[in-house]
């Protein structure tokens, strides 16, 4: 995994980065994580050169997301709010987790705070509980930092890469 940039950002955002460089290279069997703002927005991704590609331009496909980070970010956003959803209707309360297991690999999708949403995509061989208890690390580390302001600076430096990278 190549780390992302985290020139020019507060200590806070520096190391929720390096909580999420250090789930993916700990854990076995994640190939990408996304954390996703309420709104549905990438706010950090552990796959900084997909991130770069997910922001440029393509012809073959004018519309939707591109690259792994951006579809990631996508897919989590939309399982959180359909769970979140099932939840009400259910009256079961909030949802804590959620788990999709598939041939080829499972997603994962845990609730951080105020609606925003930690994706995890694991291979097929990954151990579904050490993935599962290492993003609850992660949520119970990161929980109380992404506040407001740190989910604004977030989403404002992906905003300035990706301006810097159209130019």
């Amino acid at each position: 995994m190549t780390a992302p940039s985290t020139f020019g950002l507060s200590s806070e955002a520096r190391n929720l980065h390096w909580l999420l460089t250090n789930l993916v290279e700990e854990v076995p069997g994640i190939q990408s994580v996304a954390v996703v703002s309420s709104d549905g927005l990438l706010l950090l991704s552990s796959d900084d050169a997909r991130n770069t590609e997910a922001r440029e331009p393509r012809s073959d496909r004018p519309t939707g997301p591109r690259g792994s980070s951006a579809d990631l970010a996508t897919v989590v956003s939309g399982i959180g709010s359909l769970t979140v959803g099932a939840a009400k209707l259910m009256q079961f309360g909030g949802v804590k987790h959620t788990m999709v297991a598939m041939d080829e690999g499972s997603l994962f999708v845990m609730s951080i705070s105020d609606g925003s949403l930690l994706g995890v995509h694991g291979s097929a061989d990954c151990d579904m509980s050490v993935v599962a208890y290492h993003m609850a690390l992660f949520v119970g580390r990161a929980g109380h930092v992404l506040t407001p302001e740190l989910r604004s600076e977030l989403r404002k430096s992906l905003e300035t890469a990706s301006a810097g990278s159209t130019r």
